[in-house]
């Protein structure tokens, strides 16, 4: 496995683990929000508590979406840099080298929208855990922040798909 591909198999790694654990703490929270919440919070509160866990479970599938695409793309980058080393002696004009410079640029991508999804994990969804819990109404304003992340996780993650349909094409 070359360098750049080993980076990007750890980092969807990494993705995978951090969807794991995200997963195990939407089950959590979805759980006390149904059975421990309902008679200790005003219902709009505990519809506040629940959008964070909707936007954290939708958000937890889009982290595994990236990690998943991050090992593959690796496995193939892996497979085909065995064949370019058999069958090229000359990189620079090879297309197939111009094709996984490309693709590493999208698999570069996938790892910044996982990044985006996490900070807005913590963001959006973790504000509205803070103000559900605690009434503190400044929380309030990092939600919005948190949804910007979301956006521009979604926006660069449409684009690496993009670039690797280009590729595999």
């Amino acid at each position: 496995m070359t360098t750049t591909s080993k980076v990007f198999a750890c980092k969807g790694q990494r993705l995978l683990a951090v969807a794991g654990i995200s997963g195990f703490i939407v089950v959590a929270l979805g759980a006390f929000a149904a059975h421990g919440l309902t008679k200790m919070l005003p219902e709009y509160l505990l519809a506040v508590f629940k959008t964070g866990v909707q936007y954290q479970a939708w958000h937890t599938f889009a982290l595994l979406a990236c990690g998943i695409l991050l090992q593959i793309t690796a496995q193939q980058q892996q497979m085909g840099s065995k064949q370019q080393q058999a069958d090229s002696q000359n990189q620079q004009t090879d297309p197939k080298h111009q094709i996984n410079r490309y693709n590493e640029k999208a698999r570069k991508g996938l790892a910044y929208a996982g990044g985006c999804f996490i900070i807005g994990i913590l963001c959006f969804s973790g504000s509205l855990y803070a103000l559900a819990l605690t009434g503190i109404k400044w929380f309030g304003p990092i939600t919005p922040l948190g949804g910007v992340f979301f956006m521009l996780g979604w926006i660069i993650f449409t684009l690496s798909v993009i670039r690797l349909n280009k590729v595999t094409s």
